[in-house]
């Protein structure tokens, strides 16, 4: 207990509360030895990453107490099912993906974005497509952190986008032609991404000629 208290640098007091609140699930026992793991210890810095984004300890049990007994992430985290294909992990193969940058801060935002929920003893990602890019980001030497911000603020943009569609079509179906409609929302999204991302890359090309210009003169 003194051990994995001082590794997630809590007091075992704390440790003990924690336990007394079943925001941690109990140790493994051999007779009188009480056994923790890194399962512990990584639900340990995400409770401490919580409390410092202003979640309540009541918050975080309710949470900890359904994911414990089985329920589904979406479920228990009050998301809308989606065509997103989840995946579980565990903590092990959860750090091999962003090796060096599974931090309890990441953890934190990662979950207040709703990325992440835990389910026993594994960690289950949201979304197979969320998941794959961003630790595609990561390798290509961009920090975490920094894939985590831009997230949180494309969440922003396509909520904006999704409630344009969702009025769009409300003007002139039935609210059960959403689910239907909702490949043509993404398909012109993704349409429109694409040619802004042609245009991005033209105007870059356009200054990298413009410098080289400038140099040969």
């Amino acid at each position: 207990m003194e051990e994995v208290a001082r590794l997630a640098g809590i007091t075992v007091r704390t440790l003990r509360f924690y336990r007394e609140r079943k925001l941690i699930p109990p140790p493994r026992r051999e007779g009188r030895i009480a056994w923790y793991d890194d399962h512990h210890l990584a639900r340990l810095h995400t409770i401490s990453a919580l409390l410092e984004r202003g979640h309540t300890l009541s918050g975080i049990a309710e949470l900890a107490e359904a994911l414990d007994h089985g329920r589904d992430v979406a479920d228990v985290l009050g998301v809308t099912p989606t065509e997103e294909e989840p995946v579980r992990l565990t903590p092990e193969e959860l750090a091999a993906r962003f090796e060096g940058e599974v931090t309890p801060e990441n953890l934190g935002a990662a979950m207040d974005l709703g990325y992440l929920g835990t389910d026993g003893d594994e960690i289950v990602h949201i979304s197979r497509r969320l998941l794959d890019v961003s630790s595609a980001l990561v390798r290509e030497g961009i920090p975490l952190a920094e894939v985590l911000a831009a997230a949180k603020q494309v969440r922003e943009h396509v909520d904006d986008l999704a409630e344009m569609f969702a009025e769009l079509v409300l003007r002139h179906a039935a609210e059960e032609d959403l689910q239907r409609l909702r490949p043509l929302a993404r398909s012109v999204v993704e349409a429109e991404l694409s040619l802004a991302l042609d245009r991005r890359l033209r105007k870059q090309n356009q200054k990298t000629d413009q410098r080289t210009d400038q140099r040969t003169d």
